[in-house]
């Protein structure tokens, strides 16, 4: 790429990347979106609960966005990883994995995060597809099925009292020995929740879709769908390598206008949120390319 120097570059170019983008194109900014291509809902086969995309595949929202995106030529796409970041006395400068170096008075993260995924066999081949962790992205799909959760303790309990709006078929696993109390344990059985101690062995499943849970002692149950919350990190270090702040969850800690601590830098999506979706995405991140401009225009004007 011939230009160094943007008003800003976003690093992370999915759902909530994008709408900054626009957002950002619209106002004549200068724009660099860095994007490695690793959404991490790449393995779901249909996103939902964003108005007039319910259903659609999430490559195909993210691909006619950024279509649209590319029609504003003062925004430019660079395929690749970013991986050192400096603050600089006129801004930020950006490294990526092959040696380019690019230039900006603002710096959007738009990075995600990354799940890890407990390695019990079968889970990841499942994981966005019939193991779920939004009810509110997928529990309409799976709604009145035999359902487990894995879980555990007080997460346990609320979220078998969340998907209990969705389905009464309901199963808690808590792969182990069961941390609820004696009074959460009374309220899900009176609810008809069956709760199971074994540890997990494997899904059997079919292209994803799993048809059993095989516990360690050989025994194993038929459902259709498996809710899970799995722990995550910060799909990208650079945000802490320059001192933003991580909150107790794990997420980039904003404020109301999508400000990390750090001067210059701002955070949108799922890395700053534990409320996952496409919607809240392409929400924040419009948000931000909004903030970010005005605070470009009132430095310019003063």
């Amino acid at each position: 790429m011939e230009q160094k120097n943007f008003d800003v570059i976003i690093i992370g170019g999915s759902y909530s990347g994008l709408s900054a983008g626009m957002s950002l194109g619209r106002a004549l900014r200068q724009v660099l979106i860095i994007d490695s291509g690793l959404p991490c809902n790449r393995q779901t086969p249909y996103s939902h609960n964003f108005i007039t995309q319910d259903g659609e595949k999430p490559a195909v929202i993210s691909a006619k966005a950024k279509l649209q995106v590319e029609l504003y030529k003062t925004v430019q796409f660079y395929n690749g990883l970013a991986v050192k970041a400096l603050k600089t006395e006129n801004g930020f400068e950006i490294t990526t994995e092959s040696g380019d170096v690019f230039t900006a008075r603002k710096v959007l993260f738009a990075t995600g995060v990354k799940d890890l995924l407990p390695e019990i066999k079968g889970f990841a081949d499942c994981w966005g597809i019939s193991v779920l962790h939004c009810p509110y992205c997928h529990g309409y799909e799976v709604k009145n099925e035999k359902t487990a959760i894995i879980a555990n303790g007080e997460m346990g309990f609320e979220f078998a009292k969340l998907i209990s709006n969705w389905t009464k078929d309901l199963r808690l696993c808590t792969n182990g020995k069961s941390e609820l109390t004696s009074e959460q344990t009374e309220i899900l059985k009176k609810k008809g929740v069956l709760i199971l101690e074994e540890e997990i062995e494997a899904f059997e499943h079919n292209l994803g879709y799993v048809s059993n849970i095989i516990f360690k002692n050989g025994e194993k149950i038929d459902v259709k769908a498996i809710y899970a919350r799995v722990p995550f990190e910060q799909h990208c270090s650079l945000p802490k390598d320059l001192g933003c702040e991580i909150n107790e969850q794990g997420y980039l800690k904003v404020d109301f206008m999508q400000k990390t601590n750090i001067p210059g830098i701002y955070a949108s999506g799922d890395a700053t949120t534990q409320m996952r979706s496409v919607a809240l995405a392409v929400s924040t991140g419009s948000f931000a390319g909004a903030v970010i401009n005005k605070e470009l225009i009132d430095e310019d004007f003063l």
